[in-house]
């Protein structure tokens, strides 16, 4: 049924060759990437791994440390964020969605290839460190059901599977993840509904409308690290840090997928604009829903000292008010959250080491794609990195998966201010060349959201480990900050070795390589006319 309803979104077969052979790559034609995911893949993949365990799991941590309040304003402080780099990705991967591009790409052409350099670089990092934290949660969430098994035992389980989806082919790595991706979507809108069933007292062991008992008592706030007004906002403060995590390299998915994407033109933009408000849904409603269900010092939350098989607050919740079995289904549910966000970013981040490989940034061996057209080296070696998720067997999940978080959302701060220096020099190149009016989409607020956005996550980066101050650990400082030195090595090691200049001067920014054979991509996609009401439905869904 769905091969049906997609019919319409691919290009004619021969005319769409002519313009593959005459198409702008990076690698040589049997290093190719194949066009292999459609609209729902895409928007599915994003979403997919938006939405996974930094929501299931790493908000029980943001709840019983700084409460339901600062848990709430976090997800929406950091949707805005989202949204912005979502917004500058979209427009520039929208105007060249070449095949074996990535945002490095991006950088090294509209920036400075030392720039370029370190963000591939940081990219792959962060993308096969969140490999091991999914690993990791997955193996928390197992042990829910107490078997009696070495946790390394179910981490080698997941890692075999995402191995298995992603080095096969990118048609069957984007069916999959729709898949998982459907299945993560249909649990957080069921268990939206369920928090609204509790919240006016539907659940067997209601005495009443619940509504926000637990805002009341113990608190919308848990004052963090200090006592009165500044422990409430440094509260904020660590939820709006920590919530990163569940956000980190999320729009970068769609970014990374274009050049395997049919029709990029017309697909790209579509899910850049729906990616947002469905995560409000999903991440407010989703938020505000485990502040309604569970108190924010509820022993069995996952934090810092003691973490048991039920650090999922949804989980927690159904079993205070008494649902029998359906925190089983639930649990189930979120382990396959985990598979997925897990099978995105092993998918991202050999794309990211491909990308640098035709660039010369990285190995040659890593540009070699099988026949299926999937780099399977820079699979593999992505993967790889990801068996830090045996770190389980000798230390506890919860510190182990706190380690993860930390190494990877400043990763991801990084890579977001990144993002929009090289949009802010995109944008004055498009304008020098008098090409700004005819880029193929445009989002509302530019420049000035970019310029906001970008002041506050560099506050963001710099606070990032605040917290391992109050008092001083040094395990945690490490795993907070070690990133940005990593990151400046890389940076001024490549311009010592490069002898470039600090940044491209606009009148020397290539604007237009590339743009040919992308508008006559574009020119040659079919429009997708729906023949009945039933078609109409799924093309404004995918």
């Amino acid at each position: 049924m769905m091969e049906k309803l997609d019919e319409n979104a691919t290009h004619d077969s021969e005319a769409g060759q002519m313009v593959e052979n005459a198409e702008y790559n990076l690698a040589e034609q049997h290093d190719q990437l194949a066009r292999g995911l459609k609209s729902r893949h895409i928007q599915f993949l994003a979403l997919g791994g938006a939405i996974g365990t930094g929501l299931f799991i790493g908000s029980g941590g943001i709840l019983s440390s700084t409460g339901p309040a600062p848990l709430f304003m976090a997800y929406l402080s950091m949707m805005m964020i989202v949204w912005v780099v979502m917004n500058c990705l979209a427009e520039m991967v929208t105007y060249l969605p070449m095949r074996g591009i990535t945002v490095p790409y991006f950088v090294d052409r509209f920036v400075d290839p030392s720039l370029g350099f370190a963000a591939g670089w940081n990219y792959w990092y962060a993308y096969a460190i969140l490999i091991g934290a999914e690993a990791t949660a997955a193996g928390i969430i197992i042990d829910y059901w107490g078997a009696n098994v070495n946790i390394a035992v179910w981490i080698t389980i997941v890692l075999a599977v995402i191995l298995f989806l992603n080095i096969i082919a990118v048609s069957f790595f984007g069916e999959a993840e729709f898949w998982f991706a459907s299945i993560k979507l249909i649990t957080i809108m069921g268990l939206i509904i369920l928090g609204i069933v509790i919240f006016f007292g539907g659940a067997p062991k209601s005495d009443g409308v619940l509504g926000f008992h637990y805002w009341k008592d113990p608190g919308a706030f848990v004052e963090y690290k200090a006592t009165g007004s500044t422990g409430r906002f440094l509260g904020y403060w660590h939820a709006f840090v920590s919530a990163g995590f569940a956000f980190i390299t999320s729009p970068e998915l769609i970014a990374i997928a274009a050049g395997e994407t049919i029709a990029p033109r017309r697909n790209i933009p579509k899910a850049a604009r729906r990616f947002v408000w469905r995560l409000a849904i999903f991440y407010g409603l989703g938020s505000l829903v485990i502040g309604i269900m569970v108190p924010s010092n509820d022993p069995r939350l996952l934090n810092a000292e003691k973490a048991d098989a039920s650090a999922s607050p949804f989980v927690i919740g159904i079993q205070n008010v008494g649902i029998p079995t359906l925190n089983h289904i639930i649990n189930a549910a979120i382990l396959t959250s985990a598979w997925s966000a897990g099978n995105s970013f092993l998918y991202s981040g050999s794309r990211i080491l491909y990308s640098m490989a035709l660039s010369g940034q990285a190995p040659k061996l890593f540009r070699i794609t099988n026949r299926n057209g999937v780099p399977w080296v820079a699979v593999l070696a992505t993967w790889s990195i990801g068996l830090l998720a045996y770190l389980n067997v000798s230390n506890s999940g919860s510190e182990v998966f706190t380690w993860f978080t930390n190494i990877s959302t400043i990763s991801g701060f990084v890579a977001w201010i990144i993002v929009m220096i090289t949009y802010l020099r995109f944008r004055r190149a498009m304008i020098y060349n008098n090409l700004f009016d005819s880029l193929p989409y445009k989002t509302p607020l530019q420049p000035y959201a970019t310029y906001a956005t970008l002041g506050v996550v560099s506050i963001l980066t710099i606070t990032n480990g605040f917290q391992t101050f109050m008092p001083f650990n040094a395990k945690n400082f490490v795993a907070a900050y070690i990133t940005l030195p990593i990151f400046f090595l890389l940076y001024i090691g490549h311009k010592i070795w490069s002898r470039t200049s600090l940044y491209i001067p606009v009148d020397q920014i290539d604007a237009i390589t590339g743009k040919k054979e992308m508008d006559e991509l574009e020119a040659i996609e079919e429009p997708r006319i729906a023949k009945n009401w039933l078609q109409k439905v799924w093309y404004w869904l995918a």
